[in-house]
């Protein structure tokens, strides 16, 4: 039971992170990409970049500096990297962004999160 309703939470969180980006500009070109080294909630582009981007949902504000480590971005990038061809283009800057997402909050939008 925990564990749907984990997954019920995280598509969610993922559908209002788009609708953030979207109000900001951005295409959502795919949404939960899986592969065997990670996965990428969206992959969104706004003019030539082209951001991968993790998406955390916490019950409280406070949380949310806990909620992204090395270790899941690191996956993330690895992931990106795994689909990047699928979208960035020549001339195309590409980034691993964080959206961070709790009740009552605006989104929290850390671009370039990822320096690996």
């Amino acid at each position: 039971m925990k564990r749907a309703e984990a997954e019920r939470r995280g598509r969610r969180s993922e559908t209002l992170a788009a609708w953030y980006l979207r109000l900001k500009g951005w295409r959502i070109l795919a949404r939960r990409v899986k592969t065997p080294r990670g996965e990428v909630d969206l992959v969104a582009r706004r003019g030539r970049i082209v951001a991968f981007v993790e998406v955390k949902w916490r019950r409280t504000a406070a949380e949310l500096d806990l909620a992204i480590d090395h270790y899941r971005l690191r996956r993330v990038a690895a992931a990106a990297e795994a689909i990047a061809p699928r979208h960035v283009r020549a001339g195309d800057d590409m980034r691993i962004d964080v959206l961070l997402l709790a009740p009552g909050r605006f989104p929290r939008h850390i671009v370039n999160a990822w320096m690996g």
